[in-house]
């Protein structure tokens, strides 16, 4: 695990990285977790579905210890929930039995089965074809708002953004530069960075001609040491004291915000 640099992440009001009691550490567990980006790797090919369902239920005693009656009946019912039908099945099987947006599916299984109220879904349908991504993104979006879960969802994708969020925060280099109300966001970008994102989707109803916002320079190597806005180096708009702060943050809207001097009042 890499240290942080900066900044704090807290869960209910308590900086993670002064969790460090096993209970303590039980319960962020079960309130957080994770879908990975690859599901051909994140599930272990050596153990059955039921295996990769039942192992969260008994770890976090949401079954009663020793009733395997209980324990498939809940398996199975968790399974049916993502659309993996038949259920009984389905957990007979091992990983490799799976597609990948099956596999998806598992995982959204074990985030379920104990109750998370937060889920870290990094590029989840990346490497899912195109054919299977919406019916993952559908369940999660069902997910989301049957069970009151938050959902962080990380993705290079804006028209994936744009379905599954209601609030949107772009980042560069590591650092946010506008962030606030999605469809604001997307409508109406401000930071050169964000327009250039928005403005390199593919839209029909585009002309052919039409110009698309311009950028200089390449990606550059960021450090904890580095000074200045981090798109100063490929922006059209930037001047000298883009480079010599990072800008403060302008609130554009109720729920809009941006990092860029051009907003500075």
């Amino acid at each position: 695990m890499y240290a942080p640099t900066s900044g704090v992440i807290e869960y209910k009001g308590r900086d993670i990285q002064d969790i460090v009691s096993r209970d303590d550490l039980m319960h962020y567990r079960e309130g957080v977790q994770m879908v990975w980006q690859d599901p051909f790797g994140s599930l272990n090919p050596t153990h059955t579905i039921f295996h990769h369902i039942a192992r969260p239920l008994l770890i976090h005693k949401k079954v009663t210890p020793g009733n395997k009656k209980e324990l498939e009946e809940r398996v199975y019912e968790l399974l049916e929930q993502v659309g993996l039908i038949p259920p009984k099945a389905t957990a007979a099987k091992y990983p490799h039995q799976l597609s990948g947006g099956q596999r998806q599916r598992v995982n959204l299984a074990r985030n379920i089965a104990v109750g998370a109220e937060v889920v870290l879904a990094d590029e989840p349908t990346s490497m899912l074809d195109v054919s299977i991504r919406a019916g993952v993104l559908n369940l999660m979006e069902e997910m989301k708002f049957e069970r009151q879960m938050s959902l962080l969802y990380i993705t290079h994708d804006i028209a994936t953004a744009r379905y599954i969020a209601e609030d949107l925060a772009v980042m560069y280099v590591g650092h946010m530069v506008e962030w606030g109300d999605t469809d604001e966001i997307i409508h109406d970008p401000q930071h050169p960075y964000t327009k250039l994102l928005v403005s390199a989707v593919p839209d029909p109803k585009k002309s052919i001609h039409e110009k698309l916002e311009g950028n200089k320079g390449e990606i550059p190597l960021w450090t904890p040491n580095s000074v200045g806005c981090p798109f100063a180096g490929r922006c059209l708009y930037a001047s000298a004291k883009c480079r010599e702060a990072l800008p403060e943050v302008t609130q554009l809207s109720d729920n809009h915000f941006v990092r860029c001097y051009l907003f500075e009042k």
